[in-house]
């Protein structure tokens, strides 16, 4: 049987040497929701927080199988460290399972040239404008598919303005690109850039990330990076952040 913890603090253990954010997001029982083999003690844990599924402890068929009653849709990453997790997420989903490279980011608090962001931010073109995340453009990203996780894991902007925050860049009063809290945890976020596809290259995403690295400064929070491709892991470096190395997730289509 697997269980929805409700002090899943109690798995913590399982995820000591895990890294990504969004497992103490979990973790923490800020966003997110942790599953597992047992309620008090568990040898297996799951933690689940928007499209992003992550394992621990010891391989468990019946967990790699489960799906939340809660889970909207066909599809979530897998993510698991252990070889033994990998081999039973292939033979669990077969053809289901696509096999995706992502690129770590190093978590270094002290990295950050605050002159050097602020001048990506003063850069940009006064054909734009930037600001932050408020009710109107929450309320607004929620309806357009290009930017909707930027606020999609907050049940409100009530949530949001205590526990997110965001940064859009604006062009004749409309977004048309941003960085934002795709979750939040005790002390950060982690990072959700979007650009419109007609408006990548011109250095919005770069003064965008910018304005909510140093806005994330102010609050004393951490900006986690997570990259998804190769031009994400150079818009980090770009800002500050350091490469850590790639690795692999579980796409399950048919979830």
């Amino acid at each position: 049987m697997i269980y929805k913890l409700e002090h899943p603090e109690v798995a913590e253990s399982l995820f000591v040497n895990e890294q990504d954010t969004m497992i103490l997001s979990c973790l923490q029982n800020v966003m997110g929701a942790v599953y597992a083999d047992d309620p008090i003690h568990p040898d297996s844990a799951m933690a689940v927080l928007g499209v992003f599924c992550f394992f621990a402890g010891k391989a468990n068929r019946e967990l790699v199988q489960f799906k939340p009653e809660a889970y909207p849709i066909p599809f979530i990453i897998m993510s698991a460290s252990d070889a033994s997790w990998k081999a039973l997420i292939k033979e669990c989903y077969g053809n289901k399972v696509k096999e995706v490279v992502r690129y770590a980011i190093k978590k270094e608090k002290d990295v950050f040239s605050k002159e050097w962001l602020q001048r990506l931010v003063d850069g940009l073109s006064k054909t734009y404008e930037i600001k932050l995340i408020d009710k109107e453009l929450f309320d607004w990203s929620r309806k357009q598919d290009w930017c909707r996780e930027w606020t999609s894991l907050y049940a409100d902007y009530a949530e949001y303005q205590e526990k997110g925050l965001g940064v859009a860049v604006l062009k004749d009063h409309l977004p048309v690109s941003g960085a934002s809290s795709y979750s939040s945890y005790r002390g950060g976020i982690e990072i959700q850039v979007d650009t419109k596809k007609e408006y990548r290259g011109c250095g919005l995403a770069s003064a965008a990330c910018a304005k909510l690295i140093l806005e994330c400064q102010r609050r004393g929070w951490y900006p986690s990076w997570d990259a998804h491709n190769i031009k994400s892991v150079g818009l980090a470096e770009k800002l500050g952040y350091h490469y850590a190395g790639e690795y692999s997730v579980f796409e399950i289509h048919g979830y």
